[in-house]
């Protein structure tokens, strides 16, 4: 089977800086860079995707002031990831023609995000996830009416939402967590801590769209005490 195809024509003025920059892989390198200092990079083929879906005026040149991007919140019972802030995504199916087909199955299953209002724009290089150490394809796409999300899935997730970008780049939202020796970028988002896998695909989105302003990178919390005073209620060992 053929893969969904990337329609990267279709993404707004706003996003042009960032789909030539995933053109290179220096935002990829990057990403495999900081997760391979906690989980040990995967080999072989993608098992998982997970969709970075972007939303706002498609009409735009410079970044919108409605620029948002969806996230979902994991619900603590799960066996894995439990708690933890999460782009919408999970195992690439037998039946699924690719990671861009998963992970708009995937995102249309955990949120009611319809596929066909998704642009999918452009296809990281694989990254691994922590805890899990799956091979995962992040798909960015985007959307100018991704009509209501909502928790399609309880048993996944028990909040979805959309975050402003705006919310992200605001150096007060913007500190690091450590863990066991690794350090890497969290965010604040609604009382929830992003961190981890998710965490760093987000300071590489900001980052290659020319978006992030400066922030207190030296601001070090331990993980234990970001995850106390946050809403995740987020289990990992």
């Amino acid at each position: 089977m053929v893969d969904v195809a990337l329609q990267p024509d279709r993404a707004p003025g706003w996003m042009g800086q960032l789909i030539r920059g995933l053109e290179s892989p220096t935002p990829s390198n990057y990403a495999r860079a900081q997760l391979a200092r906690r989980t040990p990079r995967a080999g072989g083929e993608d098992d998982s995707a997970v969709l970075m879906l972007l939303s706002g005026d498609e009409s735009a040149v410079e970044l919108p002031g409605d620029a948002s991007l969806l996230i979902t919140h994991r619900t603590p019972s799960m066996r894995s990831h439990s708690g933890q802030m999460a782009f919408p995504g999970g195992k690439i199916d037998p039946a699924d023609a690719g990671p861009v087909d998963a992970a708009l199955r995937e995102a249309e299953e955990e949120t009611g995000l319809e596929r066909n209002r998704v642009a999918p724009l452009a296809a990281l290089g694989t990254v691994t996830a922590g805890g899990s150490g799956r091979a995962v394809r992040p798909i960015l796409a985007y959307s100018a009416d991704p009509g209501r999300v909502h928790v399609a899935s309880p048993a996944e997730t028990d909040d979805v939402f959309f975050v402003p970008v705006s919310t992200l780049i605001d150096p007060a939202n913007r500190f690091q967590v450590s863990y066991m020796g690794w350090r890497g970028p969290a965010f604040a988002v609604k009382g929830y801590v992003v961190w981890g896998f998710t965490g760093v695909l987000l300071d590489v989105l900001l980052d290659t769209a020319g978006w992030a302003t400066p922030w207190p990178v030296e601001d070090v919390i331990s993980l234990s005490d970001a995850l106390r005073a946050s809403r995740n209620r987020e289990q990992h060992s």
